[in-house]
């Protein structure tokens, strides 16, 4: 793959009040590429994920995703554009089974065969064909997780937006996780908003450290890791071993 920009933000800023949430942010995000974003509470990584999937509207600068400004753009439009989003908040009908789930995300095939094939194969490529037919609302929260994941990724999107897709997920599903999202990135380019150093590590290619509003940092896990400001603002002495 070459290096083509795929996802570029420039002096992104956000006001709530007369608080700078986000301070002139650029971000530059590559085809194919993989990036974690990390900071601490209220440092900016998750007001500057949902700028990105349009639930919160920048109060300046712009956001383009193959070169047209999603800025402010509302939520079906961006995921019509290419970008496929996975928040905390569950966005699975409890009632129906996982293949009927995915199938729903895919609404807009108009062929039925064709929504059945492709809900069928992301089920596939999260690992959890067998639970095709199991409800999802009786399904542990790991697997829900990753029956989202295959909503996620049915539609074919070019760029994959997670955010804390680890969060409550026992230490073999962590890991089970790590590698799917390995392997989405094969074919989609990831941007993940994650908290979990452990997790990053599995995952973790290009980091970009939020802090207070801007961008402390972008380096490998290895360099962020070893960088003593990041120690000092983020990873505090528990998590720098």
């Amino acid at each position: 793959m070459g290096s083509e920009v795929l996802l570029q933000a420039t002096d992104v800023g956000v006001r709530f009040g007369g608080i700078k949430a986000l301070d002139g942010i650029n971000f530059t995000l590559n085809r194919g590429e993989l990036r974690c974003l990390i900071g601490s509470n209220g440092a900016g990584k998750t007001t500057f994920f949902r700028c990105l999937t349009g639930s919160q509207r920048p109060s300046q600068g712009q956001i383009l995703f193959r070169g047209k400004n999603t800025a402010g753009a509302e939520r079906y439009a961006i995921a019509r554009a290419g970008i496929g989003i996975k928040t905390q908040i569950p966005q699975l009908f409890e009632g129906l089974d996982a293949l009927e789930n995915v199938w729903l995300g895919l609404r807009g095939i108009a062929n039925k065969a064709t929504r059945v094939q492709l809900a069928s194969a992301a089920l596939e490529r999260v690992g959890v064909s067998h639970l095709a037919r199991k409800v999802v609302g009786r399904l542990a929260h790991g697997q829900r997780q990753l029956i989202e994941l295959a909503m996620v990724i049915a539609s074919d999107p070019e760029l994959v937006l997670l955010d804390e897709p680890a969060a409550g997920m026992t230490g073999k599903e962590v890991e089970r996780l790590a590698e799917i999202i390995l392997e989405i990135n094969q074919r989609h380019a990831v941007v993940v908003v994650e908290h979990d150093m452990h997790f990053i590590r599995m995952i973790g290619q290009r980091v970009t450290v939020f802090h207070q509003g801007r961008i402390l940092v972008e380096d490998s896990v290895e360099g962020v890791l070893a960088n003593p400001e990041v120690r000092e603002v983020y990873l505090g002495k528990a998590h720098a071993h």
